[in-house]
């Protein structure tokens, strides 16, 4: 399986509307990507690793697909439409990667 992680880093007086991403973002992405994505998350960041510290993200998306083909075939599709809907809801430029999930 594959793991897709879209994540906003945290920066000073940034903009992240949460309503529009869960309300929004979230079902468009779920109707773009269909079957393929067998598993979608959205997490808020809290605190960083150090005592006191703000989040390092202040958010992050993990997307689930059953193999790579899957998700190429669909973020080939309608990858652009997906992130030209980002500024809707934040100003920062998301860090994207893609991972194995092992375990």
């Amino acid at each position: 399986m594959v793991l897709l992680s879209v994540m906003y880093p945290e920066i000073d007086g940034s903009r992240f509307d949460t309503d529009y991403y869960i309300d929004k973002h979230m079902p468009l992405v779920r109707a773009r990507l269909g079957s393929a994505l067998t598993d979608f998350k959205a997490t808020r960041g809290l605190a960083g690793g150090e005592p006191g510290s703000g989040p390092t993200y202040q958010f992050i998306a993990h997307l689930t697909f059953e193999s790579p083909e899957a998700m190429g075939e669909k973020l080939g599709q309608h990858g652009a439409e997906l992130f030209a809907d980002v500024p809707n809801f934040t100003d920062v430029q998301p860090i994207v990667q893609v991972s194995e999930i092992l375990a």
